[in-house]
């Protein structure tokens, strides 16, 4: 009897194995197919990424130039305004108090040494 119930035991534990094994395949095959997904899914999370980041830095180059075309374009003009005098030497201001004219606010001063010039 020791030998029937041995190898009724073997049988059972060889079935219990197999089990076992067939649902561990299962698992690796449930576990392969996640893993095939999951690579989708990050490569689509990269792509997106990757199109999102492009279009920003398209954005900022694109600021970039703008700023550098308008330092170009104020660089210019503070050139262009800074060799006239903007003030009036107190011999010429003498002279136009003789004549009346009190305030000089409204008077450039490259335009008054142009009128005297002539």
């Amino acid at each position: 009897m020791d030998e029937n119930n041995a190898g009724g035991m073997s049988i059972e534990t060889t079935e219990r194995l197999q089990a076992a094994a067939e649902r561990l395949e299962k698992t690796v095959a449930w576990l392969e197919e996640r893993q095939a997904a999951m690579t989708g899914d990050v490569a689509r999370i990269v792509a997106t990424v990757d199109a999102t980041a492009d279009a920003r830095q398209r954005e900022l180059e694109r600021k970039l130039e703008e700023a550098e075309q308008q330092i170009v374009e104020l660089k210019a003009q503070a050139a262009a305004t800074s060799g006239a005098r903007k003030t009036l030497p107190v011999a010429t201001m003498q002279l136009l108090a003789k004549q009346g004219i009190g305030s000089v606010d409204g008077i450039e001063a490259g335009s008054l040494d142009t009128a005297l010039a002539d």
